[in-house]
């Protein structure tokens, strides 16, 4: 099954960063966002990826073009321009880069990848969440209800710290909690063909008429996700999942 993600936004609320790179290529422990997210897929055996770029996609291009070399030793020539290349990562992924256009809204991304979906159920997900859901459950659960669509339902992470408190005492503290009630769509969604039709061009909000119709229609599923869910929204999110990566308890790691 293909994977869709959505990797063209501005990320004006990262602008530490994003003044010169697209928000799904800001690195977490030396790597893009984005590479997590596709390791996540990986790591259930889905490595067929289509990425819908926007702004600043020639960052994304680079970096894709120039995979092995960033990431591993290489000598070379510089008499004959070979290139030999060591420790080399073995990444067997398939990766299709697709110009969406620069303003073009969340909906007319997905759009404009129907040509590359060809007619088959995908996934779709946001370039800037990370998680550790299980997305092969998560695929059988939308084979298993026949319905158009899924999303997975998350409990988002709190704001500021969470206190347990008895009387003044502090009895355990946990640094930005997932919420306990409540849920908001998480992406890591699974459509089929057919949702496409209900995406009318280059300014629909996928999250306004086509999941708001598909909704209605009763043709709109959740898949419910109890476990970790991170977006990066802001700089304080980013030092978060850094510091989740870097003590070695980050939960979106296979």
């Amino acid at each position: 099954m293909k994977v869709v993600i959505l990797s063209g936004g501005f990320g004006t609320r990262l602008s530490e960063y994003t003044e010169s790179i697209p928000k799904p290529m800001v690195t977490i422990g030396g790597k893009p966002m984005l590479w997590h997210i596709m390791n996540h897929y990986a790591s259930f055996g889905y490595k067929d990826f289509y990425l819908a770029l926007g702004y600043k996609a020639e960052v994304v291009k680079e970096y894709f073009l120039n995979y092995r070399s960033l990431n591993s030793d290489f000598s070379v020539s510089l008499e004959t321009g070979t290139i030999s290349h060591y420790n080399s990562p073995p990444v067997d992924w398939n990766v299709t880069l697709v110009n969406t256009g620069l303003n073009t809204l969340t909906g007319g991304r997905v759009l404009r990848m129907k040509e590359y979906i060809d007619g088959e159920t995908f996934m779709l997900t946001y370039g800037d969440g990370l998680s550790n859901i299980n997305i092969q459950k998560l695929v059988e659960f939308h084979k298993s209800h026949g319905k158009m669509a899924t999303i997975t339902a998350v409990h988002p992470a709190a704001r500021f710290g969470e206190l347990d408190l008895i009387g003044n005492k502090v009895e355990s503290f946990e640094e930005k909690p997932q919420i306990r009630e409540g849920w908001i769509n998480g992406g890591f969604m699974v459509l089929n063909p057919e949702f496409l039709d209900l995406i009318e061009g280059d300014q629909t909000i996928l999250e306004k008429k086509p999941l708001e119709t598909v909704a209605k229609k009763s043709e709109l599923m959740a898949f419910k996700h109890d476990g970790f869910w991170q977006c990066m929204d802001t700089k304080r999110d980013r030092d978060h999942l850094e510091e989740l990566y870097i003590s070695g308890t980050a939960p979106w790691i296979q």
